[in-house]
């Protein structure tokens, strides 16, 4: 990190990684702007940018300055109240019914290794990060705002937090709008690209162009939800997977947010990311702070794909547990879609048991297994094994998985609780719920009031006393259902406003507590399929149940924009039965298990009804994935067919060491009298010679890049092929 000071009384501080760089300068009047965010540039005097902007005819020589204009000048986090007439970055109410904010610069701090957010997930490196903390000052009200960018040089990112104090001694502050990251572009002919969809159809990838105004996306769900992804890119129009310039954000963070591009009327571009404001307050009482969850941000100019192979690593390397983020995942059978509630101790023995003998190395119950739960009306918080279901103690059942060569995982959902519970009966009140109003049910059940500590430390204790009586290797976590009628009998009436984020605040302090007591057990996130499939979940738990939608043909488009922002690693695929029971679609088997091998591969269906052929295929297409496991999960994914030929997907993985090479292709619909066609790959050493599929001729990288691979005649909808490709010198 480079601090160039000059003979204006400026600041230039020049963040750079190793191909781009976030420079700040402090102006001679102590406002902090923004004047370059791009392609790595070497450090200079550059605050001509800032001086050759020209005013514009309305609202002109402001602050009693000639050619000063706030509102033109790109900033690093923008104020409310004064000349700036665009979006702000947050929004304060003082004691005294005034509104206005007036930060300007007082200090910084630079230092070596990023320090956690307290109670937040955090993107975290020992050797590859640099910190400026930049401190700005309210003096009339007396409130600091402490911005937090840190640069991970080899990994081609920054990330962006603000910390807000307190420092009046006598007066509260009320926050109305707090943005953890604001980035102000000096054009607008952008393309927004982000995440959408619904529940069985998460991760669609949407694209338009931006027009001038504002245009957002967010969730005010409870969670980062099924319908928006907390990602979004501003991009060139010529974008495509290897060119364009690329500006992301994707929030580390599980619950409400919103993004925002507000395109100017000067062409400008105001790009912002945090928690949504909608129903969010927050009281600081004098010397209290408030830390936002952190931002990641990442220019390239090479692409998608290289934007996406940035957001892989630095998750792999910075965020996930390093005890998993190169640890190979074990292929599991769930017992969801083979007997949903249905189901005793010889069915789920005879389940473990084919599950080994086709290849299978965790065996997973899934819900039905506590109290009387029988159906999802009964029991959510009553987690207490229910020993005539199960033939016997959980421990006994488990030893008994466990004799058969397979390791045991579990289904929980701590954070909700059924109407028809014991607990409930106990502790009414610990129910998300207005005083006086109906509690609304979905999927017969209620929300638990995390914001409350003591609903946090019994949810904390029953999971250690799960955990710590019984041999289990996995959790899945589950949320099946959203936050309604948000309310808290904790809280205070001023304070219920911050009930949504003090739930993330109290997940996040349950999940800290089990992750690092337990850290030998690999949590799955699931919050109904892909309902928080996030950054911030990924801190605590490396994988993610990306859809509860199982059908290969439609988990093609999911899992396609999924990996714009998360690694294969953290992705579950899983192969299921037909007809597939969420679109009743039939694939043949070997469709099913090629789509499953984009990240780890599980199984999701009654392999005591398929067919012996079926069983055969699926044994000999495990033991390809063991031979090919650790180029998916570790390796780098080019996709090279999807974005715009929506009926063809191709995708490849390619090992650390290069070595191996792994390309699927699915073609959807057959097209009648086509010629066959050729594949074409990416990435390769053009000089090197490769093997595919251990025929007897090589092909140069060169070929493989230009020539491609033939993909032969193709006969039927939904039909796929598989390439193993060795590199041989």
């Amino acid at each position: 990190m480079t601090l160039i000071e000059n003979n204006k009384n400026r600041k230039l501080f020049f963040l750079n990684t190793v191909s781009s760089s976030l420079v700040i300068m402090v102006h001679e009047d102590n406002y902090v702007f923004l004047p370059y965010f791009g392609s790595k540039i070497e450090a200079s005097d550059i605050d001509y940018i800032i001086d050759g902007i020209t005013e514009a005819n309305y609202m002109a020589d402001t602050d009693n300055k000639k050619k000063f204009q706030l509102e033109l000048i790109p900033q690093i986090y923008p104020s409310y109240g004064y000349t700036d007439l665009k979006e702000p970055a947050f929004h304060f109410v003082h004691k005294d019914g005034s509104r206005i904010t007036d930060l300007r610069y007082k200090s910084h701090n630079i230092y070596k290794t990023k320090k956690k957010l307290n109670g937040l997930p955090t993107v975290l490196s020992n050797d590859d990060s640099e910190v400026l903390e930049l401190t700005l000052f309210d003096e009339l009200k007396k409130v600091e705002v402490i911005i937090t960018l840190a640069v991970f040089e080899k990994h081609n990112a920054f990330t962006k937090s603000v910390k807000v104090i307190n420092k009046n001694p006598s007066d509260d502050l009320y926050i109305e709008k707090i943005m953890s990251a604001n980035i102000d572009i000096q054009e607008s002919n952008f393309e927004l690209i982000h995440l959408a969809g619904a529940w069985a159809r998460e991760c669609h990838i949407k694209r338009r162009r931006l027009e001038q105004g504002m245009q957002s996306i967010g969730s005010i769900r409870g969670a980062s939800g099924h319908g928006q992804n907390p990602f979004a890119a501003l991009i060139s129009p010529n974008t495509d997977e290897n060119n364009g310039e690329v500006f992301a954000m994707n929030f580390v963070y599980s619950g409400n947010f919103i993004i925002s591009a507000e395109a100017d009327m000067h062409l400008n571009t105001r790009f912002q990311m945090g928690i949504n404001d909608f129903d969010f307050g927050w009281t600081l009482m004098p010397n209290e702070e408030f830390q936002t969850p952190e931002a990641v941000l990442i220019y390239t100019n090479k692409g998608l794909g290289d934007m996406s192979r940035t957001f892989h690593k630095l998750y792999q390397d910075c965020l996930m547990s390093n005890k998993y983020a190169y640890k190979e995942r074990p292929i599991l059978i769930n017992s969801w879609e083979s007997n949903y509630f249905d189901f005793n101790k010889e069915s789920l023995l005879k389940l473990a048991e084919e599950g080994k003998n086709i290849g299978a190395e965790l065996f997973v119950l899934d819900d039905g297994w506590f109290g009387k739960r029988n159906d999802d009306k009964t029991s959510l918080g009553d987690w207490t094994p229910n020993e005539q279901k199960l033939g016997g103690s959980l421990s006994s059942l488990i030893d008994d998985v466990n004799k058969k060569g397979i390791s045991f995982g579990l289904w929980v959902e701590p954070e909700m609780v059924s109407p028809d519970s014991d607990l409930f009966r106990k502790h009414p009140e610990w129910a998300i719920q207005v005083k006086g109003r109906k509690i609304e049910t979905s999927r017969h059940q209620y929300v638990l009031d995390l914001s409350n500590p003591e609903v946090c430390d019994y949810i904390i204790n029953f999971m250690t006393e799960l955990l710590s009586k019984n041999n289990i290797t996995y959790i899945k976590w589950d949320m099946n259902r959203n936050i309604t009628n948000l309310g808290s009998s904790y809280l205070k009436p001023e304070r219920q406003k911050e009930q949504a984020h003090r739930y993330m605040l109290g997940l996040y302090r349950v999940l800290d507590n089990i992750v690092n007591a337990f850290p030998n057990v690999l949590f799955e996130s699931c919050a109904g399929g892909g309902g928080r499939c996030d950054a911030g979940m990924l801190y605590y738990m490396p994988q993610v149940w990306t859809s509860d939608d199982t059908d290969a043909i439609e988990r093609l488009v999911i899992q396609y924009g999924a990996s714009l922002v998360y690694p294969s690693i953290s992705l579950a695929c899983h192969i299921s039965d037909i007809p597939n029971h969420q679109t009743r679609r039939k694939e043949r088997i070997e469709t099913r298990a090629n789509v499953a091998m984009w990240g780890n591969l599980g199984l999701e269906l009654n392999l005591n009804k398929i067919s012996e052929e079926d069983k055969k295929v699926i044994t000999q297409k495990l033991e390809i994935y063991k031979s090919i496991r650790s180029t998916v999960q570790f390796g780098s994914i080019y996709r090279l067919k999807g974005l715009n030929a929506q009926n063809e997907y191709a995708w490849m993985h390619k090992s650390i060491d290069e070595e191996t090479i792994v390309v699927n292709y699915v073609q959807i619909c057959v097209i009648p009298n086509l010629v066959t066609k050729r594949l074409r790959l990416e990435a390769l050493d053009s000089k090197s010679k490769y093997k595919v599929n251990d025929s007897e001729k090589l092909y140069t990288g060169s070929e493989l890049m230009n020539i491609g691979l033939m993909l032969g005649e193709i006969l039927e909808d939904a039909f796929a092929i598989q390439w193993i490709i060795k590199k041989v010198n």
